[in-house]
């Protein structure tokens, strides 16, 4: 009988099915594995370090009772993109919410400490304006173009056609210009 390999020469697909079955240390390599991943693309979404490092513990936590769900029939980093974009949206939706609270009762405080600093950085100034976009084309310049999946990736991260996801970055293409534009970065 041959020997069971360790964490470290394990596949992803060997982990996978390990962790489904309860090993917390296929299950933990499986995380050390794709961790930075999973962070990589959080930071993305939100812009935001502290931000990043929520959705990306969200995401582990979530992986944890999904793992068993996982049924391997496109890649495993595809689906950790739409659980990540999923923890991301959840995160900007309760954002909103408690910002509408605060300004409900009249507290104007910023939880950052203070008003964000303004980018000289074109890059940085573009992915902000990126992240100000309607979901479904943010999420495909993110993914297609942050991430660098194909437009195939992409709408299988995001449960769509591959036409609409190309759609969806022309629609974003003609936003930025205009965007970038007005505030005079083009």
């Amino acid at each position: 009988m041959a020997m069971m390999l360790d964490e470290s020469e394990a596949s992803d697909a060997e982990l996978i099915g390990r962790a489904k079955g309860g090993d917390k240390g296929a299950f933990g390599k499986l995380l050390e594995r794709h961790y930075d991943f999973v962070y990589r693309a959080a930071y993305r979404w939100c812009g935001r370090k502290a931000d990043a490092e929520d959705i990306a513990q969200e995401v582990c936590i979530r992986l944890g009772k999904a793992i068993r769900d996982y049924r391997g029939g496109g890649a495993f980093t595809t689906w950790l993109y739409a659980m990540t974009m999923n923890a991301a949206r959840d995160l900007m939706r309760k954002t909103a919410r408690e910002t509408v609270k605060t300004e409900a009762y009249g507290v104007h405080a910023l939880i950052s400490g203070g008003a964000p600093a303004e980018s000289e950085d074109p890059a940085e100034a573009l992915w902000a304006a990126v992240r100000q976009l309607p979901d479904k084309q943010r999420d495909a310049v993110m993914l297609v173009y942050g991430e660098g999946l194909s437009h195939a990736a992409a709408a299988e991260a995001m449960a769509i056609s591959e036409t609409t996801v190309s759609w969806h970055i022309h629609e974003a293409k003609k936003r930025l210009k205009t965007v970038m534009r007005s505030a005079g970065e083009v």
